[in-house]
């Protein structure tokens, strides 16, 4: 550590660090647009230059390197300048339309526009137009917002290896586009987006189902049913400026019946059946000598990945529909049979972390004689402004429950939200089902964190012993994939989320990408599990019940039919 000066004030700095991670430690702000913390700064949108005394020119903080005794200047008036130009360029060719733009108010160039005194437009010229591309399930794009800040392409790129998007054109003509200019539909998109969590603007946003929703609401003739994911719950409380992690569940509920939602289930329920069909599936595979290892197949994402890149793990993956896809299903048989109702007159609604379930939500697959599992999903943004659009607030909510005969979970259908959550599940209930007894420490802690590879080992019995990997993020996914092609066999079970840390740092989770308000919505999740009376999902007596009158058990034909599917390869990229 050395001292260097900045903006007349002493503050530490360590060798190799950069003047913004230097600021950034001291409280100095230094406004950014196209860094993203934890990845090598690429320096393009120039926002964060600043003045070093004894250089001609400004520089770059997100890639300048410390130096000892250096004397730093954040807001010069040549670097404020430098700034407010910069932005103004940047309108020049941007849409003024931030009145019907879903991020106003929540914009990264509003804001700074707003910060630098922006208040008149001094460059005038020819403006960029372009085609909105709604043609994917789950993303929309409109490039004529996008600012090149290439944050979306590096995401992408370097932590999905995906490479769905690129830079296109050269000068004045650059922009952000799939290959041959498709649309997303026709590209290598696995729709987890994350993309639309890095970008500063409205250039990237979910495709919204929220008027679907509420017209579905607005009628009489439809029963409209809620599910909500484990990590909702410890996320949504952020967009009403709740602490972070903070776990808001029952009064999520409230606002949801005040909304108009007919029925509020939780899809922790449906996260217990998963693990007792997935842990049965595991265990049958182990005691057959079934293909293995077998491949978690929860989150969407990843499927189209492995469809898309590896579909010679098809067989590997399990056939465990995911727990949004169970709870539909059950919703529109056991449950309207229950109560005596239509299915076709249920409208299923699912809230998700996830950009993805959207488009799992339309596979094919997932319908039954023409009727979907779910007729709409909404992110956890979009719940918030659903529930500000009817007037509510989570500050002044009462606590309510959830609805039977889904509303009871154990901490395992819980902790799915987050990296290592399911496999965790899994292999509490798959100890069980082979030794028939209790797994001593159910808390797997050599598997949790947010580190994007985790192994384990589990000795189940004296001639057992079970190997288990967690990946979180596609580029971690490829790691394992890659050294399983290569012959290494001491991997029974692995866990792949798309998304780095896991659902509760989904592509519909608020937006920004801080690892410590992930870190604060993990803690939250294993802190329900570990005060929790219930901790695994063979445990959860709902659970037990809906096998008792209706899907016999688990792997049984019944459960098959409705809790099971298939996957194919895609060999042409269509959605």
């Amino acid at each position: 550590m050395f001292k260097i000066e900045v903006n007349n004030r002493e503050i530490k700095a360590k060798s190799g660090e950069t003047i913004l991670q230097a600021c950034k430690r001291a409280d100095i702000y230094i406004p950014t647009l196209c860094h993203i913390e934890g990845m090598e700064p690429s320096g393009a949108c120039r926002m964060c230059v600043v003045e070093i005394e004894g250089r001609g020119g400004l520089v770059p903080a997100c890639a300048w390197p410390v130096e000892e005794g250096m004397k730093v200047k954040t807001h010069s008036a040549r670097a404020l300048r430098a700034r407010k130009t910069n932005i103004e360029l940047l309108l020049a060719d941007h849409p003024d339309d931030c009145l019907y733009c879903v991020r106003n108010g929540d914009c990264e160039l509003q804001t700074l526009a707003e910060k630098l005194g922006v208040r008149q437009r001094r460059y005038f010229g020819e403006k960029n137009e372009y085609d909105l591309d709604t043609s994917s399930p789950a993303i929309s794009r409109d490039p004529s917002k996008c600012i090149l800040c290439g944050k979306c392409v590096r995401v992408c790129e370097e932590v999905q290896t995906v490479d769905a998007i690129e830079f296109v054109n050269r000068g004045f003509k650059a922009t952000v586009g799939t290959a041959y200019d498709e649309g997303l539909n026709l590209s290598s998109c696995v729709y987890c987006g994350q993309c639309v969590r890095v970008c500063p603007t409205g250039a990237l946003r979910e495709k919204s189902h929220i008027k679907e929703v509420m017209e579905a609401i607005h009628d009489p003739e439809k029963i409209v049913v809620a599910q909500h994911a484990p990590s909702i719950s410890v996320t949504i409380g952020e967009e009403f400026g709740l602490r972070k992690g903070k776990d808001v569940v029952g009064i999520m509920n409230g606002a949801l019946r005040r909304i108009g939602f007919d029925k509020v289930f939780t899809t922790s329920f449906s996260a217990d059946l998963t693990i007792m069909e997935e842990a049965a599936e595991l265990v049958e595979r182990v005691k057959t000598g079934g293909k293995l290892p077998l491949i978690t197949s929860c989150s969407p994402g990843w499927i189209k990945f492995m469809e898309q890149f590896y579909p010679d793990f098809i067989e590997n993956v399990s056939s465990c529909k995911s727990p949004q896809q169970m709870m539909g299903a059950v919703i529109k048989t056991y449950f309207a049979e229950k109560e005596g109702i239509d299915p076709d007159k249920i409208y299923s609604v699912s809230i998700m972390p996830c950009t993805a379930k959207k488009f799992e939500a339309e596979r094919p697959e997932h319908a039954k004689q023409g009727r979907p599992d779910i007729d709409a999903v909404l992110t956890t943004r979009e719940l918030a402004r659903v529930i500000k659009l009817n007037g509510l607030d989570l500050h002044d909510m009462p606590v309510e429950g959830h609805d039977t005969p889904f509303g009871e979970r154990s901490s395992a259908g819980k902790i799915f939200g987050t990296s290592g959550g399911v496999m965790e599940a899994a292999v509490r209930t798959a100890y069980h089902m082979i030794t028939g007894e209790e797994l001593d420490a159910p808390e797997l802690k050599s598997i949790r964190g947010m580190e994007g590879v985790k192994e384990a080992k589990i000795k189940v019995n004296e001639e057992l012993e079970i190997g288990v990997a967690v990946a979180s993020g596609l580029k971690n996914a490829r790691k394992i994939l890659d050294q399983i092609k290569e012959g290494r066999d001491d991997i029974h079970f692995i866990e792949v989320m798309t998304c780095p840390g896991g659902c509760i740092n989904g592509g519909g989770q608020p937006l920004g990408m801080d690892e410590e308000t992930i870190k604060a919505r993990m803690k939250a999740l294993y802190k329900i599990d570990k005060t929790d009376k219930v901790r695994r999902s063979h445990q959860n007596k709902s659970i037990r019940k809906i096998y008792e009158e209706f899907l016999e058990k688990p792997l049984s034909q019944k459960s098959h039919e409705l809790l099971h599917t298939t996957y194919k390869e895609r060999k042409e990229v269509l959605i």
